[in-house]
């Protein structure tokens, strides 16, 4: 290598060359460079080992520093003057004035530029060389030199002047030198009078690479220029210059640049950080090409920073599965499981085909991951996805399917929706029962009973469970991708805290998968396939064999695929895959943890003002001692009835626990839809002639004498369950010895009564039950059933009653009643009933019973087709004093009127049992009550006297037959109607009226001054208070020709039907004497007195003899007398006319 004054004139070994011994723009990347770059490393480590300079003073330091200086000052610079001088000195000599440094401005100035040519249409000259004594060396070596010594003016002049001679010569090679190094003077002049040119590093660069090719030289040139750019804040410009020389002939290099043009890009005023991010992403890209492994990782995960969380999922996944391939390559396994579970996790959009082998990868680098730990724990897998709040919890056995007849209770089970409604109503059922099994009061560590846990229960407490019934555990599992999943071995992971029977805890906590069995059984679901985007349930069982604290923590399962991308409707649509051995491709074992966040607490002002959550404990039972299960079954049960039908099913209670059972009690919001029957055996046995007709009823067959007159009977609702005080709704199951011992079943029949309404009906039972041993912590046990009815219409009943004006009975005392009872069949042919047959009708009261039927036709058999309406007219009377006297206020006297030849005993289950069921629903509605005031008691006594006058109670059972032919078949059903008769003269029906919309009012916007309601009574209330009737003959003879006065005596029998003595008031004088009055009472006086004042005890019964003077013949109404009546101890005077019931018409006739 040849030198001149230290310059080197062989320009393929420049300085910044990595190996000298060959082309570096060919092998820069190639493995050998790979090789020396190692071995170098290699011999620097170990002369890294040696130290110099040990042995040196300080002393010698301060020497060596001084010799530096002095050599500097005294030898170095003055060496550069004096050459900076000669070469300045030569140059003026050999070149002229006109190449000197001070004649260069005048030819700037002078305008004789020679215009450059521009390098495309330069020849290839990097081969020139020139001689060591060439003068453009010369001025290039003092240009150097100037440099050297921050002379930078000089140095740009210098440069210049070189730059221009090297151009005239074409050597290329040199000038893109100097104009390089004329840009850096330029950049480096204090105060910089010129700006930066640019352009003259753009030229060096681009004859480097395109005239010289040497890219070597074309990237010190880029790096450098792009340092300045970057100094001056240009970083746009530099980004673009760095991306300029990228190019495919080498990775590194271009990678390089591409990093440094992403900094570039970030750096700017405004960053760019998408460019930057994708600029990484190549650099990336290129160092992976390159070889550089763990550069590559670096610029992914940089890139990584920007796209995370902007919804571009699609860059994300590239850049995970990157991530995770390089991060496996360098051995870097759970960042590769990280990036790998980042593709799966997120809402991917790739293809189906994508998805998948992303799916095979992460479990081939999981299964590595496995491998190296394989007893460690076990670790969490992204897939599927588990919706922890949706976790349902069930403690209990399945239900049974139905069997045949058999049909199980409903109970609970994870088929069953969550409605709060329904929830909220069997709570209300049990807090209903259990406060009447506690005397009334409900206990204050009561909760409900919850079988099946959920997000909306109440899960703020630790949930009870008995031991040796499974607790199912239902997860819910979403598939996000496109491509089956398949999970095998799937289980509930679980820790117990195992009790002993004293209740002390063990010390040993166990927290197994797996084993244990005596503890905790745990069922193992083999496979478990969610197909594609697919969300699906699984229930998994655990069976505690053992009292104590359980705590379910989560699944564990092998996640896996299936091999094939066809798409998979169901387990069964995949031949082979009821192994999962074959046609799984690979699996790696897993868990999941199940974390359920509770509901957010709202109480206190601390709790509003932050965000806290309670605990839900769900998932934590504690195992409790045995309890007794009840099953219970219903035979024969209908799912349709008519409106009132009886319908007589059984009931069927199975113990299939290892506990006896007692206290079995049912609770229902509609108690009036069902009996078991009496409380007393007598009551409930069949006749013979009900057993053969297949009758629900106790009957008695009669002879045709009794058809007119009504059979008496007697029954005590305390039989019944309907006492004072008691609760219709909880209705006591009659078990055997009140105990049903462990295995032993019960058949108890049941009879329905069809509800009044129409329409579905859902009615819920509640059966209640107890241990024999009390147990601490679960004091009762439940079990729901929901029974739906269909109802189709049958017959309407309405029925009145009214004082009858026959005064006379078997006393002579005035105490009869007519009842009129129509009857319609409403019911429409769909039902297939052919016609209803009324077979009696009964009632039922405390004070008064039917005597017999006053419109009894020829034809006994009261049948009443489609639409037909029948009407009945019954005469009632008071029971005797004597049976009131002896019976208790809880007896009833049943009267059996029938139409038929055989008697429904009504006193008897099932009637009377429907009878009391609806008497009871009937009371339970609100009475209308008056206001009270202090000052106004002996009013409201008053007005109660008065109304109890019109009050009556009787209530009225119409029992019927239907003929329903059904497939060719003849049936006969039964049923039975209810009427409660309270007031006279009002009308009653036997079904619930609907009530019409109240009529819009104007609106008041003043206070009303008497807010209070009127005490006085209404004429109907009082128009009851005295009974009167009249006694004369139908017909009266008399010779008008003989004696022109007709004189006819008249009885005016006056009856007290109040409990309080009345005053009355008989006015005997017409009203009104207009002529419309004369035609209706025509023309007759009353002789005597015209009014008289009488006192009438309780009950008590008056006549009054009266005379009527008729003057000749006709049709009189002797109706006319106007009674008054006021309560004796009373001051307030309610006076009013009593009304007549009827005209009391009488023939004159002359003889």
């Amino acid at each position: 290598m040849n030198r001149v004054d230290g310059l080197p004139n062989n320009f393929r070994t420049h300085p910044l060359q990595l190996d000298p011994s060959g082309d570096s723009s060919n092998n820069i990347d190639g493995p050998d460079h790979v090789k020396s770059a190692s071995s170098l490393h290699e011999t620097k480590k170990a002369n890294a080992g040696i130290i110099h300079g040990a042995c040196l003073t300080l002393t010698d330091h301060d020497r060596i520093r001084q010799f530096i200086q002095e050599f500097t000052f005294r030898g170095l610079l003055p060496h550069i003057e004096k050459t900076i001088r000669q070469l300045n000195d030569q140059l003026i000599s050999r070149k002229g004035l006109s190449r000197s440094l001070f004649s260069a401005t005048k030819k700037w100035f002078s305008g004789s530029k020679v215009p450059e040519k521009s390098i495309n249409e330069l020849k290839n000259t990097s081969g020139l060389l020139y001689p060591p004594e060439a003068p453009e060396l010369q001025i290039r070596k003092m240009a150097d030199l100037c440099f050297l010594v921050q002379h930078y003016d000089l140095a740009y002049s210098c440069y210049h002047t070189a730059k221009k001679d090297f151009l005239n010569d074409q050597a290329m090679l040199y000038a893109a030198g100097a104009l390089e190094m004329a840009a850096v003077s330029a950049f480096l002049q204090p105060g910089a009078p010129r700006p930066y040119p640019a352009h003259y590093m753009d030229t060096a660069i681009q004859t480097y690479r395109d005239i010289c090719k040497n890219m070597v030289l074309a990237e010190r040139c880029v790096l450098l220029s792009a340092e300045i750019l970057k100094s001056q804040s240009k970083y746009s410009e530099a980004a673009a210059l760095l991306i300029r020389l990228t190019s495919e002939d080498s990775d590194l290099r271009s990678a390089l640049l591409l990093e440094q043009a992403a900094h570039c890009f970030i750096n700017m005023k405004s960053p760019m950080v998408r460019k930057y991010a994708f600029h990484m992403i190549l650099a990336g890209h290129r160092f992976s090409k390159a070889g550089q492994k763990k550069h590559a990782l670096r610029c992914y995960c940089q890139a990584m920073q920007v796209y995370k969380g902007k919804g571009w999922s699609l860059a994300e996944d590239h850049i995970n599965f990157t991530i995770g391939r390089q991060s496996y390559t360098l051995r870097q396994l759970d960042n590769a499981v990280s990036a790998f579970r980042h593709i799966l996790i997120n809402e991917s959009k790739q293809s189906a085909a994508q998805q998948g082998a992303f799916l095979r990868e992460y479990l081939y680098v999981y299964k590595n991951v496995s491998q190296l730990s394989p007893d460690g724990p076990l670790p969490q897998l992204p897939l599927p996805y588990i919706n922890s709040s949706a976790t349902r919890v069930f403690f209990g056995h399945d239900r049974r399917p139905a069997d045949g007849e058999k049909q199980a209770a409903t109970h609970v089970s994870l088929d069953q929706e969550y409605d709060s409604e329904s929830s909220q109503q069997w709570r209300e059922l049990e807090e209903h029962v259990v406060a009447v099994v506690n005397r009334g009061v409900l206990p204050s560590n009561f909760h409900p009973t919850e079988y099946c846990l959920n997000s909306y229960s109440d899960n703020s407490r630790f949930p009870l469970t008995v031991v040796e019934e499974p607790i199912t555990v239902e997860v819910a599992f979403r598939n996000p991708l496109k491509v089956p999943l398949l999970l095998t071995d799937l289980s509930l992971l679980w820790k117990f805290q195992p009790k002993d029977v004293s209740g002390k805890e063990n010390g040993e906590v166990k927290e197994l998968v797996k084993g244990e069995p005596e503890m905790i059984g745990t069922e193992v679901v083999s496979e478990f396939l969610i197909n594609s985007e697919e969300s699906k349930v699984a229930r998994l069982k655990l069976f505690p064999h053992h009292i104590g604290e359980l705590h379910i923590l989560g699944v564990v399962y092998n996640l896996g695929t299936i091999q094939g991308s066809m798409t998979v409707d169901g387990i069964g649509a995949l031949p082979g895959c009821h192994t999962g051995k074959q046609s799984l491709s690979m699996s790696v074992r897993g868990r999941q943890d199940l974390e359920i966040q509770g509901p957010r607490l709202n109480n206190t002002k601390e709790e509003k003002t932050s965000i806290k959550y309670g605990p839900d404990r769900r998932l934590d039972p504690i195992i409790t001692e045995e309890m007794p299960l009840l099953e219970v079954f219903f035979i024969h049960f209908p799912t349709g009835l008519l409106c009132g039908e009886i319908r007589k099913a059984y009931v069927e209670f199975v113990n299939v626990s290892k506990c006896p059972l007692t206290g079995l009690k049912v609770v229902s919001k509609r108690p009036e839809f069902f009996t078991f029957g009496g409380n007393t055996a007598v009551l409930t046995p069949l006749s013979p002639s009900a057993s053969e007709n297949c009758s629900a009823y106790k009957t008695v067959v009669t002879d045709s004498t009794s058809v007119c007159t009504a059979l008496i009977s007697s029954a005590s609702s305390v039989d019944f369950g309907i006492g004072i005080g008691s609760q219709p709704e909880v209705i006591p199951v009659p078990l055997p010895d009140t105990v049903l011992l462990p295995g032993a079943s019960v058949q108890l029949p049941m009879w329905l009564r069809g509800p009044d309404e129409e329409g579905v009906h859902e009615i819920n039972f509640l059966f209640y039950y107890e241990s024999v041993k009390k147990q601490p912590k679960i004091r009762h046990r439940i079990l729901r059933h929901t029974a739906v009815i269909c109802t189709s219409r049958s017959l309407n009943v309405r029925a009145t009653v009214c004082r009858s004006n026959s005064l006379e009975d078997e006393e002579g005392r005035g105490g009869n009643m007519l009842v009129f009872v129509d009857v319609e069949n409403t019911n429409t042919s769909e039902a297939g009933v052919k016609e209803f047959h009324i077979v009696q009708v009964s009632s039922s009261s405390k004070h008064w019973k039917l005597q017999k039927s006053v419109n009894l036709s020829e034809n006994k058999d009261a049948k009443l087709a489609n639409r037909e309406k029948g009407k009945f007219c019954f005469k009632a009377i008071r029971c005797k004093e004597e049976e009131v006297a002896t019976q208790s206020s809880e007896k009833y006297t049943f009267a059996d009127i029938i139409f038929g030849n055989e008697q429904i005993v009504s006193s008897a289950s099932p009637c009377a049992d429907f009878f009391y069921r609806s008497l009871s629903s009937e009371l339970k509605k609100p009475q209308a009550q008056s206001s009270r005031h202090t000052e106004k008691q002996s009013i409201e006594d008053t007005m109660r006297l008065i109304q109890k006058c019109n009050e009556v109670d009787l209530n009225i059972v119409v029992l019927w037959k239907a003929y329903v032919v059904e497939d060719s078949k003849q049936l006969i059903l039964e049923g039975q109607h209810h009427v409660v008769l309270r007031t006279i003269g009002k009308e009653a029906f036997s079904y619930p009226q609907k009530r019409e919309p109240p009529e819009m009012e104007l609106l008041k916007f003043f206070r009303p001054e008497n807010t209070t309601v009127s005490s006085r009574p209404s004429v109907e209330q009082l128009s009851n208070l005295i009974k009167t009737s009249l006694h004369y003959p139908e017909s009266f003879s008399h010779p008008f020709h003989q004696k022109s006065l007709c004189l006819v005596p008249v009885t005016l029998l006056l009856a007290n039907c109040s409990k309080a003595d009345v005053d009355v008031i008989v006015d005997l004088r017409h009203k009104t004497t207009s002529p419309e009055a004369l035609e209706i009472h025509g023309s007759f006086t009353w002789l005597g007195q015209t009014q008289y004042k009488l006192h009438l005890k309780s009950q008590e019964l008056h006549s009054l003899q009266l005379k009527a003077c008729f003057v000749h013949t006709g049709v009189y109404n002797l109706g006319t007398p106007r009674v008054f009546a006021k309560l004796s101890d009373q001051v307030t005077v309610f006076e009013t006319s009593q009304q007549s019931s009827m005209p009391a018409l009488i023939i004159i006739n002359n003889v």
